[in-house]
């Protein structure tokens, strides 16, 4: 594949700047040539493949040929499935494809210009021709690549408010959709949509692959109740309100303001110590979607087994499941997050954080001039002994 750096063509001519600044949750973007001479990292065959695994997330939309118009069907699927299916008008879909296929995951490189912790998934879809999921809208950014074949979508401008969906169908489709703009798209021409902006893609030929970067956008509600179960397993189960310096009252019905102020001070006492919010919120954003978790290496590996492979040339990357941040603190320690576990690193060895974090592949390069501090070797090996990073050996 390509080693173009990671946004040298991506989004034009623009800066991440210019594009964060003129469309990012503003207006769509079109790039032709995004990534120049882009061959797709997997074959339809291959795709299919993977919708056929266990514990791979997959579906098939059939608009027309299933039981019923737009049929929904959901994986793992028997590879007989595919050879029952008629000759168009059906789209499969395969998530966490970056996870699956390193050589998907280092798509996610070209758009290390946003927040990595963003990032939720490539999605992988193929269809023959006629293929498509119908006009939708989705609520979370989407950058969508041409990685085979031509695909034409027609979208909207600006988001839906409200959306009106037709009703008693298995996918959601979007029951007024009037298209304000229309293109073919080609291998390496890409689109980008804000959050709600309606889109319908339909397969221009056979063997049409798009590949979908999309984003997390976590409800309010889901912050707000993570954060108060957090807070709920800090406090004491058997502290209990009390008032020994209560006074008589004129007014049995009133909620009197000792009241109301000790109730206050217990809730606020939840925001009162911003370490723990951010440490919260570290964990919180690491933690794997779809409670999936990292393999630790069979073979646990010695610090100087893995020292003389780095030495060798041999990259990291991150494994199949691995959520990395961090947070820098103000006394120079910084917080980093593993899948939803958070490891204090001193101010000597906080300089690991990000060289360990934010790529998919880390080049042996990077590692080596440190290799001299014991402590960051033992990091490394943790890393590679839990599944969070492997040996690029392929």
């Amino acid at each position: 594949m390509q080693t173009a750096s990671p946004t040298s063509t991506l989004l034009g001519d623009r800066s991440p700047a210019a594009f964060l600044d003129t469309h990012w949750q503003k207006k769509p973007l079109v790039v032709r040539d995004a990534l120049p001479n882009f061959r797709s990292p997997l074959s339809p065959n291959e795709l299919a493949g993977l919708a056929c695994e266990d514990g791979v997330e997959s579906r098939l939309v059939l608009k027309e040929g299933g039981e019923h118009p737009w049929e929904l069907r959901h994986g793992p699927f028997d590879q007989e499935a595919f050879l029952d299916l008629p000759e168009t008008h059906w789209t499969v879909l395969v998530q966490e494809v970056d996870r699956l296929i390193p050589e998907v995951g280092a798509l996610l490189d070209h758009f290390r210009f946003l927040p990595d912790w963003r990032i939720d998934d490539i999605m992988v879809s193929y269809a023959p021709t006629h293929g498509t999921v119908g006009p939708h809208i989705d609520n979370y950014d989407v950058f969508l690549l041409q990685g085979q074949g031509h695909r034409r979508w027609e979208i909207g401008t600006e988001p839906v408010e409200t959306e009106e969906i037709v009703p008693d169908l298995d996918v959601r489709i979007l029951a007024d959709f009037e298209p304000e703009e229309s293109f073919v798209l080609g291998p390496g021409d890409m689109l980008y949509l804000p959050p709600r902006v309606a889109h319908h893609g339909i397969a221009e030929d056979d063997e049409c692959m798009t590949y979908s970067v999309g984003f997390r956008a976590p409800r309010h509600q889901e912050l707000i109740g993570g954060f108060l179960q957090h807070a709920i397993e800090q406090v004491d189960p058997d502290a209990r309100y009390s008032d020994p310096d209560l006074k008589p009252v004129e007014d049995p019905g009133a909620i009197q303001a000792s009241a109301r102020t000790k109730v206050h001070q217990l809730l606020e006492g939840l925001l009162k110590d911003p370490n723990d919010i951010d440490r919260w919120l570290g964990r919180y954003l690491t933690e794997p979607s779809r409670d999936r978790r990292a393999v630790p290496a069979e073979s646990p590996v010695s610090a100087s087994a893995l020292v003389d492979a780095l030495r060798e040339g041999t990259d990291l990357r991150r494994g199949p499941v691995s959520n990395l941040a961090f947070i820098e603190h103000s006394d120079g320690t910084t917080t980093l997050f593993a899948n939803g576990d958070a490891v204090s690193l001193d101010p000597d060895l906080a300089y690991a954080a990000p060289l360990v974090t934010g790529r998919e592949r880390i080049p042996a390069d990077t590692l080596t001039p440190h290799f001299e501090d014991e402590a960051f070797v033992d990091l490394l090996v943790s890393l590679v002994r839990e599944g969070l990073l492997e040996l690029d050996v392929h």
